[in-house]
């Protein structure tokens, strides 16, 4: 029986007042719906889709598959690895989302302060209404500061360096140097966002943003320790995540993959030697240690995190977050004026640094509660805290609306 179905089935007994549910789990991922992820991922490798794979699973704490499809370097045919090293982009959020917590948990910043009490370089910041003829801020007040559950939600006035966004904000953020990984450090350029206006009202909207970097940034501030310093002593090493950080080691140039973009005619192209971010290479450290989108990793480094954070907070003994703050991270954190976070991720909402399940069936059957969150070059994540699987995807696929079928090809094999 499939684990939606024995799932659906024990819940209409519970209602029914037949069964009590004390189970961790309901149900074990079947070999069948392992096979079902491994076949979909090949037979896209095989048309020339994606050039290879990483794919990890664990229930209840076991790993049921760690397995490596295809090509790491399509060129020169090295085969993929299950320690080949990923740039994991926006996966990288919930980690300094972590970090965070971690300052939270001792006391360092309530989640309702205003950014500015933390920032005060960020203070006063004004919201544009429109440009003029001649280029000019037209702006009005915020109605109030943002706070850091507003930054840790997407809801805080903030948008995106292009191409995630466009228009004269999102330009200005990049000419200000951030995410420009070898310009400027974060506490050279993010102080510049005190001078360009939030695009909408703080509360109003789920935007997402570069709202994670500036965590970063706070967890510098409260910290008194570069960012990367906080999350390699602090997180990486006690969660013995060795592979993962802003660059990769020399050691470990060979390991790590190339990026592609899917052709019409069923070939690759190179896509990590192009123009924008994708100039900076991760053999070496980056002035700007991006908290939204700065970190490489492997699927079996990034399973420690995964499970460090499906065991609410802690791993082989170790501790790096309260039960408490793992259930906000995991919790809805939208304002009432924000229903969800929109048609591009049906059933979900949003909280700190994770996107959650709010509606299974809109959502390939992902069991409600389930956060998660994905990079830009297509690597993935879940975790269900109901079947208690923890679920790793690497690729370095271009094609971003591509990337998404993938991940809900996956999460349909392993629910149906």
């Amino acid at each position: 029986m499939s684990v939606r179905i024995l799932r659906h089935s024990l819940k209409l007994l519970a209602a029914a007042g037949l069964f009590a549910i004390s189970l961790t789990s309901y149900a074990d991922i079947e070999q069948s719906n392992l096979d079902a992820v491994t076949a979909d991922l090949q037979a896209r490798i095989d048309a020339g889709k994606l050039s290879g794979a990483v794919v990890m699973v664990a229930q209840d704490g076991e790993v049921l598959m760690n397995e490596a499809l295809g090509y790491q370097n399509v060129e020169d045919q090295v085969a993929m690895n299950t320690d080949t090293i990923f740039r994991i982009f926006s996966m990288t959020k919930p980690v300094t989302g972590t970090a965070l917590m971690m300052l939270w948990d001792e006391g360092r910043f309530q989640l309702d302060d205003p950014v500015e009490k933390h920032l005060p370089e960020l203070a006063g910041m004004q919201v544009l209404v429109e440009q003029d003829k001649d280029g000019n801020w037209v702006t009005e007040p915020a109605d109030h500061p943002m706070t850091v559950r507003e930054l840790m939600s997407h809801t805080g006035g903030l948008t995106y360096t292009p191409p995630l966004s466009q228009g004269p904000v999102a330009m200005a953020y990049a000419e200000a140097g951030i995410m420009n990984l070898t310009g400027a450090t974060m506490g050279e350029s993010i102080p510049a966002l005190q001078e360009i206006p939030l695009t909408y009202q703080p509360g109003t909207q789920w935007v997402y943003s570069i709202s994670v970097d500036v965590q970063g940034y706070m967890v510098e501030r409260l910290s008194g320790m570069r960012f990367g310093e906080f999350l390699q002593t602090r997180l990486f090493e006690p969660l013995g995540m060795v592979d993962t950080g802003f660059y990769v080691q020399p050691e470990n140039h060979s390991r790590l993959s190339r990026q592609y973009a899917p052709n019409n005619d069923g070939t690759l192209r190179r896509t990590d030697d192009r123009g924008g971010i994708a100039a900076f290479d991760f053999k070496s450290a980056p002035q700007f240690e991006s908290g939204g989108g700065g970190l490489t990793s492997t699927a079996a480094d990034y399973m420690q995190f995964v499970q460090m954070h499906l065991n609410k907070g802690e791993l082989d003994g170790v501790r790096i977050l309260s039960e408490e703050a793992i259930d906000l991270m995991r919790s809805n954190q939208l304002p009432d004026a924000v229903p969800n976070i929109g048609q591009l991720y049906p059933g979900n909402v949003f909280g700190l640094d994770f996107a959650i399940v709010e509606n299974s069936d809109a959502y390939q059957g992902a069991s409600e509660g389930t956060h998660w969150w994905w990079g830009i070059a297509g690597s993935w994540f879940w975790i269900d805290p109901v079947e208690n699987i923890a679920f790793i995807g690497m690729i370095q696929n271009d094609d971003i609306l591509y990337s998404l079928q993938v991940h809900a090809a996956a999460r349909a094999a392993i629910y149906k």
